[in-house]
């Protein structure tokens, strides 16, 4: 077998699997948001605990996060920004570096997340992380996810 051969065979195999991986968290990605189109996460009993906020009491960056994909789902965008505003600024990023990620899949030429400069990432880090001090100030509950 030519060397061109199994280069082409081994590119078609991480093909395969990436496809198969951008499937996978595709159709997750629509049941989750699907079902929590259907079942509230505000009425009790249905969801698990976040289990930072149940060990310390404190709220965690995505404490609320359940809520407010739910608030999304029915249209509801203050609803989303009152119980997860980080998640509801990050949703967009999310959805272009899924939509990079197809794009790649099929064959088109686009930003790759692989190149993403370190200063972003630890700036995202920043972000998070002083958001995660921000909504657990005593007394300063703008930012708390009930």
């Amino acid at each position: 077998m030519s060397d061109h051969v199994v280069a082409s065979s081994a590119l078609a195999g991480r093909r395969g699997r990436g496809v198969l991986s951008f499937v996978a968290v595709t159709v997750a990605g629509v049941a989750g948001a699907g079902l929590l189109a259907v079942v509230d996460p505000n009425e009790g009993g249905h969801y698990p605990t976040c289990p930072f906020l149940a060990i310390t009491g404190l709220f965690c960056p995505g404490c609320g996060t359940l809520r407010t994909v739910h608030a999304l789902t029915q249209g509801d965008v203050l609803t989303a920004l009152d119980r997860n505003p980080l998640a509801v600024a990050l949703a967009p990023l999310l959805l272009v570096v899924w939509v990079m990620w197809g794009l790649r899949l099929a064959g088109w030429s686009t930003w790759n997340t692989t190149r993403v400069p370190a200063r972003w990432i630890w700036g995202l880090l920043v972000v998070v992380l002083g958001y995660w001090v921000l909504r657990n100030v005593p007394g300063w509950t703008w930012l708390s996810p009930l």
